[in-house]
């Protein structure tokens, strides 16, 4: 049976849930339409979990079918294959969303597929995901404690709106999505233009709102589906209540020792190590095989509430800081002598080098996605080697983790990035995480800011980071809001966030709340502490470098913009390219041309001044437009019996007839000229039905003395 369910988002839009008509053999399918925007979302589960695995094994993809937009994939094998960093950005955000929500003893690997199967160019689809995700999980018998959704709010002039169309976001400063429970918020990533801490808590509650609704519809839409009125029956594990009582009592107190000396994080994680191994050996040999898993379970629990009961009655942390110190950080510059920009920081036990490189136009990458098409100029990329934290990992292919991290840093730079005009580059930030003890990202984000300014681009304000935890207890109440966490307390915390911004507002957000009912309260308090915390980065960054170099390194190419008529652009490139590449060729430069309206936009790049005013000269000959009694230096190009044709200008050839070669009477042209000679002419008229031009030597000539007798 098909059920349908419909609901209005505001401006006559709205948005329907379907489920029963398609992929009926999944665990749940729905089908999410909003305009011609379609997302098919599956989700299975095995019914039995593999031994000895104490996770939630879940995975979430999002794809892209071109077919949804008419358009065929790019590439040699025209078809879907891996996915884009914009693919694995959605689905890390349903990730995010609906990970913390599944039992902790449910063990059996799941996956949910969210697909676009039709697409609209003007309703982005990364916004329906989340509500796709969670309604198919809703209609199927899955254990889920859900539902939630996600939204995109976004402020356009002043006022704010929910899922807003790509063509209206353009004049947005606030863009984030946001993922929440009927009463919970989940999730938050996005990007700001220098925003106050007020503004992104209004939209929170904006998008709550809406999220509500869509959370209602999805408990409407699994009343009418029966496979939905019954959970699955599961045991993922099995327990020794003995053991776990032992494991409570010869660990808990030496793990609060640990947790109240102020150690390394090394020094840390081997003490840790060394209580659970310990208990591992008091085993009798022949049990250690069987019971070692669920040693390990029962001492991350006691971990898990030894530390966090440290530092809610201590009011101290892991290192022994207070609960709003900053780590100690540290910065450099110009640190990698061939880079274009460089720049370290060091936090604490968390260190990025980052290097900025400053291109042309042909280093701009192109995006070929089946809704986002185009071209970027500003990327920022973030690697995490396994040294970083001290550990052997095989190198594979880019995680989505890094893909995650960078786009974070990416988004809380871009604001103060010039564009247009002001910038001529393509410009590439790498960051390299050397060390990492938390928030790396964060490191990106200051360490990007440096390399910017080293590199010399007149970025528009500083930008700084800083990650924010939390630790509460439900019971009492109690709560302890964390500055610049370290990732024990990220791992044992019930908050991840994420602040970046100037001195004047924020740039970026990127939230994860584990925990139930987080008022806007302690919100706003994570808000204003962040504040203070990102204000003293910002502060220390300063002392290294506070402005962008007033030029760039001398290495670093130059680029010059010119503007041209669009109808002289095909005169400039030449027959299959012939002109550019020759002088750039002869001039050593880097040339590209792209049309914007009625003009050409031509950029000359080069480290040599002398090469950039070598090829602007050439292009001003060019596009030069000859004028009626200018002299020009031309070249004979070919002689006929009538006269020759004189090239004046590249490309723009006038005939000098043989009567204006010389005062004096010639028979043959070629008695006087050669291919191939240089001379100076004068363009002595242009005509205005063929635009030919007629051109004079003898005009520049002395005119001859007579000759004869003079009367006596």
């Amino acid at each position: 049976m098909v059920i349908t369910k419909t609901f209005d988002i505001g401006d006559g839009r709205t948005i329907t849930i379907e489920t029963g008509k398609l992929a009926k053999q999944a665990d749940g399918a729905v089908v999410v339409t909003m305009g011609d925007t379609m997302l098919l979302a599956t989700v299975c589960s095995k019914k039995e979990a593999a031994e000895n695995v104490d996770f939630m094994p879940l995975s979430v993809e999002y794809q892209e079918k071109y077919a949804a937009v008419g358009r065929f994939p790019g590439g040699f094998f025209k078809r879907e294959a891996r996915p884009s960093t914009y693919e694995i950005l959605i689905a890390r955000l349903v990730d995010r969303a609906l990970r913390p929500l599944f039992p902790e003893d449910y063990h059996a690997e799941t996956q949910v597929l969210v697909t676009l199967i039709s697409g609209d160019k003007d309703n982005l689809p990364d916004a329906l995901a989340g509500l796709a995700a969670s309604a198919a999980l809703a209609v199927s018998d899955i254990p889920f404690y859900g539902p939630i959704s996600e939204v995109r709010v976004a402020r356009i002039n002043g006022q704010f709106q929910i899922n807003p169309s790509i063509t209206a976001l353009e004049n947005a400063d606030i863009d984030i999505i946001v993922a929440a429970s009927m009463d919970n918020i989940m999730m938050v990533e996005g990007e700001m233009k220098e925003v106050q801490e007020e503004d992104l808590l209004e939209a929170l509650k904006v998008a709550h709102d809406a999220i509500r609704i869509q959370c209602q519809v999805q408990l409407d839409l699994a009343k009418e589906v029966e496979k939905a009125q019954t959970k699955r029956e599961y045991c993922h594990e099995n327990n020794d209540e003995d053991l776990r009582k032992k494991v409570q009592e010869e660990a808990y107190d030496k793990i609060v020792a640990i947790a109240k000396r102020t150690t390394t994080k090394q020094e840390r994680t081997e003490a840790f190590e060394q209580i659970k191994e310990a208990l591992i050996e008091s085993l009798p040999e022949e049990e250690r095989e069987e019971k070692t898993p669920l040693i390990t379970r029962y001492y991350n629990d006691v971990e898990w509430n030894a530390v966090r009961s440290v530092v809610l009655e201590s009011r101290t942390r892991l290192d022994g800081r207070q609960l709003d110190e900053i780590r100690p950080i540290w910065c450099e510059t110009n640190y990698l002598p061939s880079a274009h920009g460089s720049a370290i920081f060091t936090r604490g036990e968390t260190q990025s080098l980052t290097t900025c490189t400053l291109g042309t136009k042909l280093d701009e990458q192109i995006i070929d996605g089946a809704i986002i098409e185009g071209t970027n100029n500003f990327l920022l990329h973030y690697n995490f080697p396994p040294f970083s934290t001290g550990e052997v990992k095989p190198i594979r292919g880019t995680g989505r983790r890094e893909i995650g991290h960078g786009n974070l840093a990416l988004r809380a730079l871009k604001p103060v990035v010039p564009a247009g005009e002001e910038n001529p580059y393509t410009i590439r930030i790498v960051s390299d995480i050397l060390e990492s003890n938390g928030s790396s990202s964060m490191a990106t984000v200051c360490a990007g800011t440096m390399a910017l300014m080293d590199a010399g681009v007149k970025i528009k304000k500083p930008v700084s980071g800083i990650a924010m935890g939390m630790i509460s207890d439900e019971e009492t109440k109690k709560y302890a809001i964390l500055s610049d966490i370290l990732g024990d307390e990220d791992h044992l915390g019930d908050m991840d966030f994420k602040v970046t911004g100037t001195a004047d507002g924020i740039t970026a957000c990127q939230m994860d709340i584990k925990v139930k009912g987080l008022s806007y309260e302690v919100l706003r308090e994570a808000l204003d502490q962040a504040r203070r915390g990102r204000l003293h980065i910002l502060g220390e960054m300063m002392k290294t470098i506070s402005v962008p170099r007033e030029d760039y390194k001398s290495f670093v190419p130059r680029i010059i913009k010119m503007t041209i008529p669009r109808e002289f652009i095909g005169a400039v490139i030449g027959p299959g390219g012939k002109i550019i590449q020759e002088m750039q060729r002869e001039t050593n430069t880097i040339i590209n041309i792209t049309e914007e309206g009625e003009f050409g936009i031509i950029d000359i790049a080069s480290s040599d001044k002398d090469s950039i005013d070598a090829a602007i000269a050439r292009i001003k000959l060019i596009v030069a437009v000859p004028e009626v009694n200018e002299i020009y230096h031309g070249t004979v190009k070919s002689i006929l019996a009538f006269g020759a044709f004189v090239e004046i200008l590249p490309g723009k050839d006038g005939l000098l007839h043989i009567s204006e070669i010389d005062h004096k009477r010639i028979n043959n042209v070629e008695d006087v000229l050669k291919v191939g000679d240089k001379l100076d002419v004068k363009l002595i008229e242009i005509d205005k039905k063929t635009g030919k031009l007629k051109l004079s030597r003898k005009v520049l000539l002395p005119k001859p003395e007579r000759s004869g007798k003079q009367p006596e």
